[in-house]
């Protein structure tokens, strides 16, 4: 087993361990952001025959040649076509046919005149200007065409993929599963939110974040509950989660007279590639594997910012990658730093900041106490800031890298229409 690896080492170790999960067949309507796993050909033609993208008048352009504002043209209404309706009767020359949005051309007509661009005198319609062939016409095939792949394996389904795949029939689909993360705390003191918090005790806050971090990269979490420090309660907890893609756990994997994470692992048949990344918050972490095809286990440290950080690095991107994503970290922005921060030479940071957008550049600003026990820092954190592991001072003003953690900071302050 490794030790000490730097961050870079330990992702690149992780991935190259970590399998892209099998499909499974799942109703179209329940598979918005699951990424597709097999290549969707269109069995359709769309729209399949030329239809009339405006509600207006159908006609023919030879027809129209010759009118102008001075010299308007009235050509006879000769049917109405509704949207549903069959392509069943043909225009003939010097006729014009009502027509509504989404409806099939007649046979014959080759434009469409907006009613906003016409007048309408009694049973006739009055045109003031020739009218371009294919005027407001969408024609047959201009979306798809049988036989034309739409969509590759590997897209994820956002709501107009999903709208593809319904509108070619395809109700059911192949994507990748879900990862399944068991996720387990451990520690005699932890207690549910709910239990009586004596002298000594401490609510388990990480079961809680974990599962909803599990939650929002895709994952389906399954807790475990809270192990006490004894090798049988979390030899019983870990064996609980071995039906899981990937085991979770924290606290328990430092070097203390009773963190038994490491040996109840190995006792169980876990063989353990690295302990310990060169990265603060977060040294002590664990990485092992069940067997070849057995679940991916991630001890991660118990403080509470330790366990968020380190499964933001490399929990997570084992998730997305399992569940067929091809982007599998967080956008990164280059903002400029508020203040000066110092730090040791040996570690990479991980320095929780608040981004803000200002005249088309991010500030980022510490959220305060660094320290891996304070949980509301990582709460008012939208970002994390990469201090290298090789730097000791960062100056007010220089220009820094940060992983963005919350979208919502890359939103635009207005539409820009």
């Amino acid at each position: 087993m490794r030790t000490g690896l730097s961050a870079s080492e330990a992702q690149q170790m992780i991935l190259g361990l970590t399998p892209v999960l099998r499909d499974e067949r799942c109703a179209t309507a329940n598979v918005r952001g699951r990424v597709l796993a097999e290549d969707i050909v269109a069995s359709r033609t769309l729209p399949p025959w030329d239809v009339s993208a405006m509600d207006g008048y159908a006609a023919r352009a030879e027809d129209l040649a010759a009118a102008s504002r001075e010299r308007p043209l009235d050509l006879p209404v000769a049917f109405e076509i509704p949207a549903g309706a069959a392509r069943e009767r043909a225009l003939e020359p010097g006729q014009s046919a009502r027509i509504l949005t989404g409806a099939p051309l007649p046979p014959g007509a080759d434009l469409i005149a907006r009613q906003e661009d016409i007048d309408r005198v009694g049973d006739r319609i009055r045109f003031y200007r020739p009218h371009p062939t294919g005027e407001h016409v969408r024609h047959a095939g201009e979306d798809l065409r049988v036989g034309e792949t739409v969509l590759s394996s590997g897209t994820v389904l956002g709501p107009a993929e999903l709208g593809v795949l319904a509108s070619i029939g395809r109700s059911v689909v192949a994507v990748y599963q879900r990862p399944r993360v068991a996720v387990l705390s451990s520690g005699d003191e932890l207690i549910e939110p709910d239990g009586a918090v004596e002298p000594g005790r401490i609510v388990s806050s990480n079961s809680y974040s974990l599962i909803a971090q599990a939650h929002e990269v895709g994952a389906d979490p399954l807790y475990l509950g809270i192990a006490r420090d004894r090798p049988e309660s979390l030899e019983a907890a870990l064996r609980a989660g071995l039906n899981g893609h990937v085991l979770v756990s924290s606290a328990g994997v430092s070097v203390g007279d009773r963190d038994y994470i490491r040996p109840v692992l190995e006792k169980l048949g876990c063989e353990l590639f690295f302990w310990g990344v060169r990265i603060k918050p977060g040294f002590p972490l664990v990485f092992g594997r069940f067997g070849e095809d057995g679940p991916l286990v991630f001890g991660l440290p118990g403080n509470p910012v330790s366990a968020m950080v380190t499964f933001e690095q490399f929990v997570r991107p084992a998730l997305r990658k399992m569940a067929g994503h091809r982007a599998l970290y967080r956008p990164r922005v280059q903002a400029i730093l508020t203040e000066a921060l110092h730090k040791g030479a040996g570690r990479l940071h991980l320095v929780r900041v608040t981004l803000e957008a200002r005249e088309g550049r991010y500030y980022a600003r510490s959220t305060g106490n660094q320290s891996s026990g304070v949980l509301r820092s990582m709460a008012r954190a939208n970002g994390l800031l990469i201090f290298p592991a090789d730097s000791e001072h960062l100056p007010k003003g220089s220009t820094v890298q940060v992983q963005v953690l919350d979208s919502d900071v890359l939103a635009a302050p207005d539409s820009g229409l």
